[in-house]
């Protein structure tokens, strides 16, 4: 049976839903996926069990925590040797054309400085939750969204996140994984 990983990083939660919901999309379509944090990944995982791998992480403040550049380094050559896809979250991909992978900076920034060169890529618009971040967290986004025209309200929820998207996202690791069982 087609197995997949799907490995996270999740600052406020978001990331982790999106992972859960590629997971679900997934294991609908008939195959197996584990989902991991990757603080959560120890150095006893059996990569070879599975047929593909999807790595996730949140943008804050322009750039990733310094953790998923650490995994990426230690796990290189367990991600590249499978079919593998990054996807990155983030709210500047709230503007459809910030959805394209030459247009969207953070993207770009990850490929510039990730020892690990992904074989394919996404990007998924975030979830604006100021009410739930820390006070300076909510005052400088803010900042930076009246500068590109987006949301400031303090009270604003807003989730970008086109979950259509992300299933049919979670079909597209699944076609990588069977490519490679086919192969």
């Amino acid at each position: 049976m087609t197995k997949v990983l799907v490995l996270y990083y999740s600052r406020g939660g978001h990331t982790a839903q999106i992972s859960r919901a590629i997971a679900q999309q997934i294991m609908a379509s008939g195959a197996e996926c584990d989902v991991v944090n990757i603080h959560d990944v120890k150095n006893n995982l059996e990569w070879s069990k599975y047929h593909a791998v999807a790595l996730g992480a949140c943008v804050l403040y322009g750039s990733y925590h310094k953790s998923v550049f650490r995994f990426v380094e230690q796990y290189q050559a367990q991600l590249a040797a499978i079919p593998n896809s990054f996807f990155c979250v983030n709210v500047v991909a709230r503007k459809p054309e910030k959805r394209v992978p030459e247009n969207n900076k953070y993207l770009q920034k990850f490929l510039l400085l990730s020892p690990w060169k992904p074989q394919d890529v996404k990007i998924i618009a975030g979830l604006v939750d100021y009410p739930s971040w820390r006070w300076y967290d909510s005052l400088m986004i803010r900042l930076i969204m009246k500068m590109t025209d987006g949301p400031t309200d303090p009270k604003a929820i807003i989730d970008y996140t086109d979950w259509q998207d992300v299933a049919c996202y979670g079909e597209h690791i699944l076609s990588l994984a069977q490519e490679s069982t086919q192969a």
